[in-house]
């Protein structure tokens, strides 16, 4: 059955930039109707967590395991919105022990990455807990409707109003559109969507408004990295080498090691139940490829499985997987943007009453967290002013 929904502001996303947009958004605006429009099946988009239907009572993080905050601009508007997080304990200083291992003799060495720099933070939950609690903070009264496992196909802009349709023939109607996924808005829509002209692009034609056709312009030229997340639910007995007894513990490959073992890092996940969980990233597009392409996905594991050892093989805090361990494997088609980030200067068409904000905005914090949660707060401004 089609249905037809009316709202005076539509977000399309449930990624953390849409969810810190919204709760904002939710304080300043107690009287509107919102609703959040998600494929996924919950919120915290690449900051999710995997709650298995097969393996029950593990909770792994398979995006985002924390986030850091450089914030090397002293930008105040995010301190303080970092600061709010901290005092309502939803996040807690991640001092977890991070590792980069060494090509030459597999020892490890203490360095920095784009997403160790300046402050770890850690959910007090899972990741998935941080989007909602982040949500319900300003959504006490339940002002927000949330639409799961939609996927929008189609924009339009009739009569200073959004009309959006999704694949199951939903129709969804607003005066206001937040886009924190670009999906939308950029040439990967195309395939992934199966149509024949981006969503945006076809609800607004070229030269109707400069900024819409200078955003897309910009998106053009960026990329999206695909990754592969392998999730290891280790048996009863797997455990480190030492006593170490925090929630996780981080290692990271340099380029060579990477290249070898196509791994790009692999964080161990402490369980309530004190089991160890292992979540493997990999941006390696051999193996994603060797995957698509796989017959047997048994097989697949067991490469994995041994691959993993070979590189922990003599490492001082690590013990080696048996064959049995069971192991899911994930996905994901654009889980971080590359190229030139789109400027903040681009977020909002009031013309066309439309506002953008995610990780792919330009700044410190391109491509991680960190942008998504300022570039959210920017937007909320914006939007607001351009409400009243």
């Amino acid at each position: 059955m089609k249905n037809d929904f009316t709202y005076d502001l539509l977000i399309i996303g449930g990624g953390i930039s849409a969810c810190v947009f919204a709760s904002k958004y939710l304080k300043n605006n107690i009287t509107k109707k919102v609703a959040l429009i998600e494929i996924g099946r919950g919120l915290g988009g690449r900051s999710s967590t995997r709650l298995s239907k097969r393996f029950k009572g593990w909770k792994l993080n398979h995006g985002s395991p924390n986030f850091n905050i450089s914030n090397s601009k002293n930008n105040l508007l995010l301190k303080s919105y970092i600061d709010e997080l901290s005092e309502s304990k939803y996040i807690k200083i991640d001092d977890s022990e991070i590792f980069f291992l060494n090509e030459d003799s597999n020892l490890e060495t203490i360095k920095k990455s784009e997403f160790s720099c300046g402050v770890n933070y850690l959910s007090s939950d899972s990741m998935s807990e941080l989007s909602k609690n982040i949500i319900q903070s300003n959504n006490l009264k339940g002002k927000i409707d949330f639409f799961f496992e939609t996927l929008i196909v189609d924009l339009e802009f009739n009569d200073k109003e959004w009309v959006l349709k999704s694949k199951n023939g939903d129709k969804f109607k607003s005066k206001y559109l937040i886009c924190t996924t670009n999906l939308l808005l950029h040439k990967r829509s195309l395939k992934i969507l199966n149509i024949n002209q981006i969503p945006l692009r076809k609800a607004i034609p070229i030269n109707n408004d400069k900024k819409i056709d200078l955003i897309l312009k910009f998106l053009e030229e960026q990329t999206f990295i695909p990754r592969l997340t392998f999730l290891i639910y280790t048996n009863e007995n797997y455990s480190y080498k030492d006593f170490y007894s925090k929630k996780q513990r981080y290692f990271y490959l340099n380029k060579n090691l990477e290249k070898k073992y196509r791994f790009e890092r692999i964080i161990f996940q402490l369980q309530d139940s004190n089991k160890l969980g292992i979540v493997v990233h990999s941006k390696n597009i051999e193996l994603i490829n060797s995957y698509l392409n796989v017959k047997d996905e048994e097989v697949f594991k067991q490469k994995l499985i041994t691959n993993f050892n070979k590189l922990f093989k003599d490492n001082s805090l690590v013990n080696r997987l048996t064959f049995n361990e069971k192991i899911s494997i994930m996905k994901w088609r654009a889980s971080q943007p590359s190229g030139m980030g789109v400027p903040l200067s681009l977020q909002v068409s009031r013309k066309y009453r439309i506002g953008f904000c995610g990780d792919w905005f330009e700044g410190e914090g391109f491509g991680r967290i960190e942008g998504s949660i300022l570039s959210a707060l920017i937007l909320e401004k914006k939007i607001n002013d351009l409400i009243k």
